[in-house]
């Protein structure tokens, strides 16, 4: 048989392959068992039955399909080979999943910045509006303390109008007092002369 060498280069390319799949489809050997209890075994086995294929083929199409064919009953027997995950995919995986975390981690920074600027934020206008308090605040003390001593003067100068009050009503009642005690001291003096001893 005249093989292509684009034929020889597939098969040369895919030997591992088809080894892999002839020892996978090849019967399990049996256990020893007595000659009675020994079950009749095909004359070809899987894998001697690929091989067969593959020699008789004439052209690259029809090796290719006859490897797909293996592939497709390897599949079907083994059907949980589709789930295994190879070293490139769980490399591949595990460098989507680093990018992943360097993407979320530079998100997370970006946010904390974003954070901390809107705190600084919030800190410059709150001591901006405690300062502006502080000095309405210092601005209305000042005020009261003018009203309080405008008033203390006015309750001062009342309190002395009051004393000069005071006094001048009390030296008019004294003076009011001796005055009528003269003149008492006068009527009884007169009476003493006029009734006499």
């Amino acid at each position: 048989m005249h093989e292509t060498p684009a034929a020889a280069a597939m098969i040369a390319c895919s030997r591992p392959v088809l080894l892999a799949i002839l020892l996978t489809l090849a019967p399990p050997r049996p256990q020893r068992r007595s000659p009675k209890s020994l079950p009749e075994q095909p004359l070809m086995s899987a894998a001697f039955d690929l091989y067969t294929k593959l020699k008789h083929t004439s052209s690259d199409e029809e090796r290719a399909e006859v490897i797909a064919q293996a592939f497709d009953a390897l599949e079907a027997r083994f059907p949980q080979l589709n789930d295994l995950a190879t070293q490139g995919h769980v490399r591949e995986a595990e460098l989507r999943l680093q990018k992943e975390i360097k993407e979320v981690e530079a998100r997370l920074k970006k946010d904390i910045k974003d954070v901390e600027l809107q705190i600084m934020e919030v800190e410059a206008r709150l001591q901006k509006d405690i300062k502006e308090l502080e000095a309405r605040l210092q601005k209305d003390i000042k005020a009261l303390e003018l009203q309080i001593k405008e008033v203390d003067a006015r309750l001062q100068e009342r309190i002395s109008q009051l004393e000069v009050s005071l006094h001048q009503a009390l030296a008019a009642q004294t003076r009011w007092l001796i005055g009528g005690l003269a003149i008492l001291g006068v009527v009884l003096k007169l009476a003493d002369v006029l009734i006499g001893p």
